[in-house]
């Protein structure tokens, strides 16, 4: 790799506080917990950690508050080699947080956007010449949705590839998703975005040719858990199997394979030489606990 590739993260930064204990409390009930945690996290920081990780050099779009998580959160970044001066503090706004009630068996979530909730299209706009520069771009939708397409626009009107990862899954127009070079949901979102579930493998690929009949432009990729990914090639599907691991913690896999994607994006590497990678990358990073302790690196990779 002669340079490093240029990617742009435009997305949501977390603090995700994580409290173990043996079983979820009842409505009403105090109840003592065994342990707590304090992670950075968030789809977008956790992409754009994903993406350095790889060795890509990545400037962050988003925004954080003017408290403590804020601080902690920038200084990871910069710990992972992302650069932070498209990172807006909000003075008056607390940082996004999630707060993670997890057991054994089950976990509850409840997340307070915070200075996430207040990315405008003017933020994005911002940093107009820093996306259009990029190799490529990648973007959730953690974020609220006008500073998200305002993004997107930016980069198709310079040429710049789009990611396009619609987690959570949220309504979007036709138009809106076309400007997803790559569109990358998982199976739940995917049954979100076609209205039905698949009963079978066989109905989950007829549901994505019929996408590709509507969006021609663009390339599915359908991420499946255990069973790797599944994607558009012309009038094809193809799958790439991931590996069998000792799963510790899923928290971070999609995040993972969509960092690896953009990055080999960015490269200017073909699918048949990203999706493999892209797959093992995602199956190594629920090995590790933590999404952004659980990136690999290339050398992790080969």
């Amino acid at each position: 790799m002669t340079k490093k590739p240029n990617i742009v993260a435009a997305g949501s930064l977390n603090m995700d506080l994580v409290l173990t204990m043996p079983r979820l409390p009842r409505m009403g009930e105090t109840l003592q917990g065994d342990d707590i945690h304090y992670i950075s996290g968030g789809k977008g920081a956790n992409q754009a950690v994903g993406c350095a990780r790889l060795g890509a050099a990545v400037q962050m779009i988003g925004a954080v508050g003017g408290d403590g998580f804020g601080q902690q959160i920038m200084e990871r970044m910069r710990h992972f080699g992302v650069g932070t001066e498209t990172i807006d503090v909000l003075p008056d706004a607390s940082t996004g947080t999630a707060a993670i009630l997890h057991t054994a068996g089950d976990n509850c979530i409840v997340i307070v956007p915070g200075a996430n909730g207040r990315c405008t299209p003017e933020m994005i706009d911002r940093h107009s010449e820093t996306i259009a520069g990029a190799d490529s771009l990648i973007v959730q939708l953690e974020i609220p949705l006008p500073a998200v397409l305002t993004a997107l626009r930016i980069a198709r009107e310079a040429g710049v590839p789009t990611i396009f990862n619609p987690a959570p899954a949220l309504p979007l127009l036709d138009e809106q998703i076309r400007l997803g070079d790559y569109f990358t949901p998982n199976e739940t979102e995917f049954e979100f975005y076609c209205g039905s579930p698949a009963a079978s493998e066989e109905e989950l690929f007829q549901q994505m040719k019929a996408w590709r009949l509507r969006f021609p432009e663009q390339t599915l990729i359908v991420t499946r858990g255990k069973h790797g990914i599944s994607y558009t090639a012309g009038d094809e599907i193809v799958t790439v199997a991931a590996p069998v691991v000792q799963v510790k913690d899923t928290t971070g896999a999609g995040d993972s394979f969509n960092a690896a994607l953009c990055f080999g994006i960015a490269s200017g590497w073909s699918l048949e030489e990203t999706l493999p990678l892209a797959v093992k990358a995602a199956s190594y990073s629920v090995t590790v606990f933590g999404a952004q302790d659980g990136m690999p690196s290339l050398s992790d990779l080969t």
